[in-house]
């Protein structure tokens, strides 16, 4: 990490959003490289999927019925509704949609979740833009890169830790509001100089804080929302005129001295920009849960496959990274008995339970994480036999990885380990096609049917190619109400 004593424009170089700005401009210019393009292609789908699903949550519910009554020109669609919205209220929505269920994208080590903002935020002013998809997937992969890079800033590689977090500040939607407001400016055929103001002024609209992680409470759901909102928002206000300061991020009195008070990292955000692309890198989730209970529940489920019976354990040891134990493992009795989905989706034991009784879809789904079984006699069991401990192993590892041992004793003395070190759905363990396609489909199937969700896949696969954003979005409409879930 590094405090920067004086700013750029007093030596004559490019402030760090000039640089931002002018990558962001060359990569309207030209070909996205192929695995770029299909990444974003990927996070796209994926965003979609979990905004359908997440319509049945009753925050989702309360985002939409807010947007509604705020009346005001038809912009951008709701994902799932017809009719249109104004396209940072558009971008609400779709925010809060692709972040409520824990189900969204992650960026490593930075533990960003970077699709949840800016692609509701391109996808909003793709349509108030009349972009193509071309420019919608250019747009897309340039907001994603900026958003990792300003998160990879505030990452201490001595603690392996993110500063944004230690300070109570929730990265992704601070950087996410950033990288959102850059797709937003090249969609609304703002210039090399305005997408610069775009970051200026959006960076006085970020914010978020974490808290609500240890004790509750669902504003984490709106983060997203609001820093899509704040993206259109800031692109929208420089188109009107308004401006930003050039140095913005490095200041004085800028954002990394606001947030990070001063200690960041600059070759983040400069080595090798639009050369080396962090936006295939990062993580799609195969569980709708915590992103460090998914290798807990691959261990429980190597558990099973080897042989473990779960109505035979009498303690289980889940082992986890130093720095998760306090999100996954504390207090163990609010873990042991999680009470609501938010609660089982943060729960080790609960994960553990996953798992070894057997889950549905990738190896987790929706499904399992019903509230109707929070009671269910097997997993509170298990999850009273269990205790959430720090594992050297793990802490060595994390935060590349979210690492997890679990270890067992059964009632006829045996013992049992099993270890998941790397992370279903990153460069080390990716997801295939099919299993992208396999999340989205139970995401979607239920409210959209089955003829629709095909038309959804074959319509983002057609995205860059003959298709345009406002085509797409209209073929997504919900048929079936959600079912509540609290």
């Amino acid at each position: 990490m590094s405090e920067l004593a004086s700013e750029p424009t007093s030596q004559g170089a490019p402030t760090l959003s000039a640089r931002l700005a002018r990558f962001a401009d060359t990569t309207r210019h030209k070909p996205l490289p192929a695995e770029v393009a299909a990444s974003v292609r990927d996070r796209v789908l994926d965003v979609l999927g979990l905004c359908v699903a997440a319509r049945r949550l009753d925050t989702s519910a309360a985002a939409v019925a807010y947007v509604r009554e705020q009346g005001g020109a038809g912009q951008a669609h709701m994902i799932g509704d017809a009719e249109r919205v104004p396209a940072p209220l558009a971008a609400l929505a779709n925010g809060v949609l692709a972040h409520s269920l824990d189900y969204d994208d992650t960026h490593l080590p930075s533990v960003l979740h970077p699709s949840a903002s800016v692609v509701p935020a391109a996808l909003a002013a793709a349509e108030a833009g009349g972009a193509d998809g071309e420019r919608l997937l250019a747009a897309i992969a340039a907001g994603l890169e900026v958003c990792v890079r300003i998160g990879m800033a505030g990452y201490d590689r001595d603690t392996n830790n993110s500063v944004y977090f230690e300070h109570g500040q929730h990265a992704t939607s601070l950087c996410g509001a950033i990288g959102g407001a850059v797709a937003a400016a090249m969609l609304l055929d703002l210039d090399e100089a305005g997408i610069g103001h775009a970051i200026g002024v959006s960076a006085s609209m970020a914010s978020g804080v974490i808290e609500a992680n240890r004790t509750g409470g669902t504003v984490k759901r709106l983060h997203c929302g609001w820093a899509a909102h704040s993206a259109v928002s800031a692109a929208q206000l420089v188109r009107h005129g308004f401006t930003g300061p050039p140095t913005v991020l490095e200041g004085r009195f800028g954002f990394f001295e606001a947030f990070l008070r001063g200690a960041y990292d600059p070759r983040a955000i400069t080595d090798r920009l639009g050369e080396d692309w962090a936006v295939p890198g990062i993580f799609f989730k195969p569980y709708p849960a915590n992103h460090f209970t998914h290798t807990i529940v691959d261990a429980g489920r190597s558990l099973r496959e080897q042989g473990v019976d779960p109505d035979e354990i009498v303690s289980l040891t889940i082992g986890v990274p130093g720095p998760v134990v306090r999100t996954v493992g504390e207090p163990i009795e609010r873990k042991r008995r999680p009470t609501t989905t938010y609660e089982a989706q943060f729960s080790g034991p609960y994960a553990a339970a996953v798992g070894l009784l057997g889950g549905q879809g990738l190896g987790a789904g929706l499904a399992d994480y019903d509230a109707a079984l929070l009671t269910d006699p097997s997993r509170l069991r298990l999850m009273a036999c269990a205790e959430v401990v720090a594992d050297a192993e793990c802490t060595r590892i994390f935060p590349n990885q979210f690492p997890a041992v679990v270890r067992s004793s059964t009632r006829d003395g045996r013992e049992w380990m099993a270890k998941a070190l790397v992370n279903r759905g990153g460069p080390g363990n990716p997801l295939t096609p099919e299993e992208l396609a396999t999340k989205f489909r139970d995401n979607v199937v239920d409210a959209l049917g089955v003829g629709a969700a095909r038309a959804v896949e074959e319509g983002v696969a057609r995205l860059g190619r003959d298709l345009r954003p406002d085509e797409l979005l209209d073929l997504i409409r919900i048929q079936v109400p959600g079912k509540e879930v609290q």
